[in-house]
């Protein structure tokens, strides 16, 4: 299976995986043009694309969606809280009913021999998810846009080979920043994004052997920045209670805007 970061930020976010077989994406938050020019790179078409698989309805992880299904006709897969809120999104335009797949937290689906698992999040949309996708014995994780993570994330998250977190701001630069109060206590908030040491903490939970690369996505634009990220999270599993130091992973900030390299696992 092999996994790769299209886009990851506040500004807008699409995440691939697949094989031979089997083509995803995890949200369409960019044109149609950059999610086109992505799969290029990385040997891929958006006509090998068999699925799209939205987190939820915000305009970062949906904007790409409503071209990319009227010019190419790929399936779309989401919560009936989320396809309820995109289908009133007037800005996507006109999508076909027929494209739309209803899915459920914790109940599996297949997308070719892609075994997927999408699992409930905390953050102030309809009915958000994070995903979970096997092949065979190899798994991936996208997991951003939750303000807490609890017991139920971290099972899901076990035994990955790589997975993409979510690292949207930094506490200190959030709170001295020219967001307003309103803006400010809705990221900080259960229901809002995940900070670099909290994303560091949550690592700390699913380290093992196996993880290959860990690549830190949907940093904020005004409340963070790459290095920032990168060194906390780091902090964190160094000092963390594991057994593991940050040296031992391939970590990585998902860039704006452009893919990671392909990760193969």
């Amino acid at each position: 299976m092999n996994f790769c970061s299209i886009a990851s930020g506040s500004s807008g976010n699409c995440i691939y995986a697949g094989t031979e077989k089997g083509n995803i994406l995890v949200d369409v938050g960019i044109s149609g043009r950059k999610v086109e020019a992505g799969l290029n790179q990385i040997g891929r078409t958006l006509r090998d694309v068999d699925g799209i698989l939205l987190t939820h309805e915000h305009s970062d992880h949906i904007k790409g969606l409503g071209v990319l299904a009227r010019k190419y006709g790929i399936p779309i897969y989401a919560t009936k809280g989320t396809l309820k809120s995109v289908q009133a999104c007037s800005a996507l335009g006109k999508i076909d009913d027929s494209l739309y797949r209803e899915i459920h937290s914790d109940e599996r689906f297949f997308i070719k021999d892609l075994e997927i698992l999408p699992f409930s999040i905390s953050h102030d949309a309809a009915e958000p998810v994070a995903y979970r996708i096997e092949h065979g014995e190899k798994a991936v994780g996208v997991v951003t846009d939750l303000g807490v993570y609890n017991e139920d994330t971290i099972s899901h998250l076990k035994n990955l080979d790589a997975v993409l977190l979510e690292a949207n701001h930094d506490i200190r630069m959030l709170q001295v920043g020219k967001y307003p109060y309103y803006l400010k206590q809705r990221i900080l908030g259960k229901k809002g994004h995940l900070s670099n040491e909290n994303a560091g903490r949550l690592l700390c939970e699913i380290l093992h052997d196996r993880l290959k690369t860990i690549l830190l996505g949907h940093l904020s634009r005004e409340n963070n920045y790459e290095e920032l990220a990168y060194q906390t999270v780091c902090a964190e599993v160094t000092l963390g209670d594991n057994p593991y130091k940050a040296g031992d992973f391939q970590i990585q900030i998902a860039k704006r805007e452009s893919p990671s390299a392909l990760i193969a696992v």
